[in-house]
């Protein structure tokens, strides 16, 4: 195996948790190098049913090393708690097998709440967040208005800190959107319950990963959301507030010279999409409802109804391209199996010309979809385990899902269990 980054290619959902609690099988490190709590991986396994939103998917594999690297939004509380969580099912978690980037910047208290003001304040015109903080935490990174998790060790600069930006912020809630402001007790709560937690597992993770990469370490990067929500890429402003491309995770995870050698993108055998937007190939009514409740469409972190729709092959290229994609995993095909006919948005209408190529996001408002229909293979496939027993209707829907986007399927999931899985060889293409 080669050092190898699982990136979602459309916008987010489609499973990477999934493929990556599959592929630490075979890798030593798992990091997870930007994003924060406002999304959630989910996962099956021998010790249940998880969903995960800040630790590394490669947790629940005994030996393997967990990363959170520098480009993460580290929120102590929400971190704690689901340590807590996955710890009460029997999952080990300790220094040893999970290390904190000393330079990742904390998700302050303030946050989240900033986060659900702003989106009352918009109405309407709201972002579609998770209510998780991540785009007010963004937002004063980069204007360095927060703190790194290794001032946690400088305890008295790190509380002068805390003040001013407390006072700095207070500002905002008070006189912006008529909130109560923040304390120092409340910081001091903070700071004792959560933050102290977290302390033991927060080190030097640029160092650890260039000797483990010497040692000859297999690492896998795991991302969060998808190609379509990359802050730089995705369909602005109705993105997430980092980048959530295979491109940057050398920087995110701590160490800028390491080398990523495979992108597996994940896409989805439908599209879902959470949170507001343009979703071209969206599906409504009756046709929509049957999908959704097929394939369990509600989200990990909010529990929210997934917007779903036909294939987008158009987006999908989209995604395939901007994350230099070496090969795809097609995940939730066994939900498709009572479809009598099968519809994918092999193109974009607008105005009234034929496009095959992602257009600029303001375009997107006056796209509709060319759907395609294939026949559905009717029958279940979940037991199905190699490349040549699936249905020659589920193969042919694979091979133009291929043929299109110019890059190999080499997973297919059939079942969200670890060993639900169909690997297709390159004699099988």
């Amino acid at each position: 195996m080669a050092n190898c980054v699982v990136v979602g290619i459309n916008w987010g959902d489609e499973g990477k948790g999934r493929m990556v609690d599959l592929l630490t099988a075979h890798y030593d490190v798992v990091v997870r190098y930007q994003g924060g709590g406002n999304a959630g991986h989910t996962i099956i396994n021998d010790k249940g049913k998880f969903a995960l939103h800040l630790l590394p998917s490669g947790i629940f594999r005994e030996g393997v090393v967990n990363v959170l690297g520098n480009g993460v939004a580290l929120d102590p509380e929400s971190l704690w708690k689901e340590i807590v969580q996955v710890s009460e099912k029997g999952v080990a978690i300790t220094a040893d097998n999970l290390k904190i980037s000393e330079r990742a910047s904390l998700l302050l208290p303030w946050h989240r709440e900033m986060d659900a003001l702003e989106e009352m304040r918009l109405a309407d015109k709201k972002y579609g967040s998770t209510k998780q903080g991540i785009a007010p935490f963004y937002s004063d990174k980069y204007q360095k208005k927060t703190v790194l998790a290794g001032d946690l060790f400088y305890p008295e600069a790190l509380k002068e800190q805390l003040l001013d930006l407390m006072e700095w912020k207070n500002l905002t809630l008070t006189k912006v959107y008529g909130t109560k402001p923040y304390t120092e007790a409340m910081l001091d709560e903070w700071l004792h319950t959560y933050c102290e937690q977290i302390k033991p597992f927060i080190c030097d993770t640029g160092a650890y990963l260039k000797k483990a990469e010497e040692a000859g370490k297999q690492i896998l990067f795991e991302a969060q959301l998808g190609s379509l929500r990359d802050l730089d890429f995705g369909i602005y402003p109705y993105t997430t507030s980092s980048n959530t491309i295979a491109a940057y995770a050398p920087i995110g995870c701590g160490y800028p010279g390491i080398r990523i050698e495979k992108v597996l993108g994940v896409v989805k055998a439908y599209s879902t999409c959470v949170g507001e937007g343009p979703f071209v190939s969206e599906l409504f009514g009756e046709a929509a409802k049957q999908l959704r409740e097929a394939g369990g469409e509600y989200g990990a972190k909010t529990g929210r109804a997934r917007r779903v729709g036909a294939l987008d092959l158009v987006a999908t290229a989209y995604g395939i391209a901007i994350q230099a994609a070496t090969e795809i995993a097609i995940t939730k095909l066994d939900v498709l199996s009572t479809m009598e006919k099968i519809p994918v948005c092999i193109a974009y209408e607008i105005d009234g010309k034929t496009v095959t190529r992602f257009p600029f996001p303001a375009a997107l408002a006056k796209a509709t979809p060319i759907i395609r229909y294939f026949d559905g293979w009717m029958c279940d496939i979940s037991a199905i385990r190699k490349w040549k027993d699936l249905p020659e209707a589920a193969k042919v829907y694979l091979r133009f899902i291929e043929e299109t986007i110019a890059c190999p399927i080499r997973y297919i999931s059939v079942g969200a269990e670890r060993e639900s899985i169909i690997i297709k060889n390159k004699e099988e293409e």
